[in-house]
């Protein structure tokens, strides 16, 4: 039985929920980007662009700094090697560690996709005064860090 009482909770406006929409909704373009044109998943950018920025790194660094479970860098990994974007050589001082570089052709796509992800990132700022995206861009980061 349906009751004709509406619930107090709206869900249209609960923090978590808008901010799942407004990542997934503006997330789209650019998921193309790496999708079709390169035939990544998300994890797979992610770990691209973590080496990218930061230079040579283990795995479990960049499921620190990405917050990704370890399977899932794990499998990404895999198919950026696999795509000869990454390199992954033994740790001189422990060996049981891998150490993951990009390769020239990891490189090469790394800064294409960073070309299209600063377009898109200014694309969206456009809807938005520059306070306003200021502001946006600190409040997003107060959340991202709150764990």
């Amino acid at each position: 039985m349906v009751s004709d009482k509406k619930d107090e909770f709206d869900l249209r406006v609960f923090l978590p929920y808008l901010l799942n929409r407004a990542a997934e909704e503006s997330s789209l373009e650019f998921q193309r980007a790496y999708k079709d044109r390169y035939g990544m998943l998300r994890t797979e950018w992610r770990v691209l662009f973590h080496l990218g920025n930061y230079g040579e790194m283990t795995a479990k660094e960049i499921c620190e700094r990405a917050r990704i479970h370890k399977t899932k860098i794990s499998r990404a990994v895999s198919k950026l090697e696999q795509r000869r974007y990454l390199l992954r050589k033994r740790s001189y001082t422990d060996r049981r560690v891998e150490m993951l570089t990009l390769t020239a052709a990891g490189q090469t796509v790394y800064r294409e996709l960073c070309d299209i992800a600063q377009r898109y990132d200014e694309k969206l700022a456009g809807m938005f005064s520059a306070d306003e995206v200021a502001l946006l861009r600190q409040m997003l980061r107060r959340l991202a860090d709150m764990v």
